[in-house]
Parts: C-alpha cells; sequence; structure tokens
C-alpha cells in the first residue's frame, strides 16, 4: 500500500500531481505500483530498508516500472522490436546481486 509521501513522489515522477485527487489515476497508479513491486520481488528483490541508496535505487525501478505501465497502457505492439531502458535494467541487476539472504 502506498504511503501519501510515497503516492505523491510517484505522482511527480509520473508527472501527473495535477491529477492527485481523481481516484481513477490513483486506482490506477495502485494499482500499477502494485504490479512493480510484485515484479521485482519475482525478480528476488525484496524492499531494502528506508533512507538507505538501496532503497532509493529500489524506489527508482519502482517508478520507472509504474510510470512505464501507464505510459503503455493502451498500446498495442507491432513486429518484435522492443526496448529496454538500460540504466533501468543496470539497477535491477545490481540490486539483485546485493540483496541479502
Amino acid at each position: 500500500m502506498l504511503t501519501e509521501e510515497r503516492r505523491a513522489s510517484l505522482l511527480a515522477y509520473c508527472k501527473l500531481a495535477e491529477f492527485g485527487e481523481d481516484p481513477e489515476v490513483l486506482a490506477l497508479l495502485d494499482t500499477f505500483h502494485g504490479a512493480a513491486e510484485g515484479y521485482l520481488a519475482q525478480a528476488g528483490i525484496s524492499p531494502p530498508t528506508e533512507g538507505t541508496t538501496r532503497r532509493a535505487q529500489y524506489d527508482l525501478c519502482i517508478n520507472y516500472l509504474t510510470l512505464n505501465f501507464w505510459d503503455n497502457r493502451d498500446t498495442s505492439y507491432t513486429g518484435t522490436v522492443t526496448v529496454d531502458n538500460p540504466v533501468f535494467r543496470r539497477m535491477v541487476n545490481q540490486l539483485k546481486m546485493t540483496e541479502i539472504s
């Protein structure tokens, strides 16, 4: 569940701050945020301790995935060419390699 502070940060990252009171936008944002957390959890990455630099990387990955879900919610693809953000991929890899069992 998103805290008010985290929701405000995510709205700002996604450039959706003006929709911060719109229940439809907030419902989608919550769903996409949950999906992003699930994605990282299934990749073997658990939420790091608040206030750490590792948490900042984790939150950036969550923001990236949430915005990606938002931007592509109505998108359809033709062909087989897809592009992954290399900075995002590096951060996910680093988080996976530094996961403490």
